[in-house]
């Protein structure tokens, strides 16, 4: 895909943007119609713009609620932390190491993932709109993306049944910052607040059995 058709479909979602008229999944599906003849991740972060960090927050959220070996989460939360680090940092749109940003597919193979996607996508949409969005300042979001690097760092403790909710957490976060929904933005921060409580009383009574032994 040419910088010239990345920066039309930037272009064309920033006009939409303002008022989300254009769904994600139909921007997804018009970025693999124009594609060409591979897709790279800066030219779909280009084609996402603003929404770059909420899809991909989902997109790094997602491998973190699947079962894996002890000690994976130190690897797979770390993209999550460079992403909250972001939204802190005040950056319009998010940024990637240049190995990652040229990391590319075939056009095919994305228009595949993309036509995989687009019924649960679609589902959600359903649900998720924008309404009731409380982050219109630049200060209102970095607080936020304090409370997602807190989650972050969760997801990042090698505690066993600790990762799986901050992780969803994020993911309801990531989903509802991509169309500004308030709404589901209070759900996944109830969710994560109540991770870290749980995390806090896991803590708490693992202290309190070793200083009885003690």
């Amino acid at each position: 895909m040419s910088d010239t058709t990345a920066g039309k479909v930037a272009a064309a979602t920033a006009d939409s943007e303002t008022e989300h008229t254009e769904k994600l999944s139909s921007l997804l599906r018009r970025l693999a119609d124009e594609a060409d003849e591979r897709v790279s991740l800066r030219e779909i972060s280009a084609a996402l713009d603003e929404r770059s960090f909420g899809a991909f927050l989902l997109v790094f959220a997602i491998p973190n609620l699947l079962p894996w070996p002890p000690g994976a989460t130190l690897i797979l939360g770390v993209p999550l932390l460079i992403i909250s680090w972001q939204i802190i940092a005040g950056r319009n749109k998010i940024w990637l190491p240049r190995r990652i940003a040229d990391f590319s597919i075939e056009k095919q193979t994305f228009y595949k993932v993309v036509d995989k996607m687009d019924s649960s996508l679609r589902w959600i949409e359903d649900w998720v709109r924008p309404r009731n969005w409380p982050l219109r300042g630049r200060r209102s979001e970095r607080l936020y993306g304090l409370y997602i690097m807190a989650l972050a760092i969760v997801v990042l403790i090698p505690i066993p049944f600790c990762n799986w909710l901050p992780a969803f957490a994020i993911a309801i976060i990531g989903v509802a910052h991509t169309e500004q929904d308030g709404n589901c933005l209070a759900l996944g921060s109830v969710i994560g607040i109540v991770a870290i409580a749980i995390l806090v009383l896991i803590t708490t009574l693992t202290s309190l059995v070793f200083a009885s032994f003690l």
